[in-house]
């Protein structure tokens, strides 16, 4: 089964690296800091961001979004990485904002990236999940996906779920669905703990760092696919608890020193 598993997941990557056509970045993106480490080119099919010792870079979407699957291909920062971060993120605005967090924090040449994970509801955070990821995300891109519906915040990798945030209001948890949020990305240096909790500095002589991204995707019609009912199958359920037991590494629901008033009440809820 375990072996099963495995395969199906490298095939979902492979296939990810093949996966659609993207929509122009000049259209649908503006970049909005990093004076020129941002550009668009190959006629808007390709974004870059760059950090260098001065500055880092980022962009956002021009349209906001309540709900929708939302795919990005991504190759990141290559080599010895540490201390760098690529976001990739939806967020609102305001102190009590909702945001739904993929982070890409960078390592040492040969280290593998940790791909940290958090859902925010009405400005509050704190529901941190990490992984490493089963291929190496800096040789190929690879499809970073959120699913969000009214019922279900799923994050996927190479269409593969690697995480769901249910909705649970029923039980008093707040859950992002009334404020409609833009896609954002940024590359910048947090040398102060993104890797080994900032131990291992930014090395700048390797200077300059570079992500890039192609073949994004937005479908926000309810009308127009099976996302915004979706629901995760008892194989998806299984495959995403499988991938849980062997890849993540860190899970806010089994860190109780960090809540010594107790777990969040998300994480008692099976």
């Amino acid at each position: 089964m375990a072996l099963q598993l495995l395969v199906s997941l490298m095939l979902s990557s492979l296939m990810g690296v093949a996966w659609g056509a993207g929509s122009s970045f000049y259209s649908e993106f503006e970049v909005t800091w990093g004076e020129g480490r941002g550009k668009i080119a190959n006629n808007g099919q390709l974004l870059t961001l760059t950090l260098d010792r001065s500055s880092g870079s980022g962009f956002q979407s021009r349209k906001e979004y309540l709900f929708g699957k939302i795919d990005m291909q991504l190759k990141l920062v290559p080599g010895n990485s540490a201390g760098t971060v690529t976001a990739y993120y939806l967020s609102s605005q305001g102190p009590t904002h909702d945001e739904i967090d993929f982070e890409f924090l960078g390592n040492l040449s040969g280290d593998p990236y940790t791909l940290h994970t958090n859902v925010f509801t009405q400005g509050k955070g704190d529901r941190e999940m990490q992984f490493r990821l089963w291929f190496d995300p800096t040789k190929d891109f690879h499809t970073y996906s959120i699913l969000w519906n009214p019922r279900h915040v799923i994050f996927m990798v190479d269409e593969v779920a690697i995480r769901d945030f249910r909705n649970l209001e029923s039980r008093g948890i707040a859950f992002p669905k009334r404020q409609p949020m833009r896609i954002y990305s940024s590359l910048w240096n947090a040398d102060d703990w993104a890797t080994r909790g900032g131990l291992v500095k930014t090395d700048w002589s390797q200077a300059p760092f570079t992500a890039s991204y192609r073949n994004f995707s937005a479908d926000a019609s309810p009308s127009s696919g099976g996302w915004f009912n979706q629901e995760l199958d008892s194989a998806t359920l299984a495959r995403m608890r499988w991938l849980q037991r062997n890849y993540m590494i860190y899970n806010y629901c089994a860190d109780a020193n960090r809540f010594p008033q107790g777990l969040p009440p998300e994480c008692s809820i099976a």
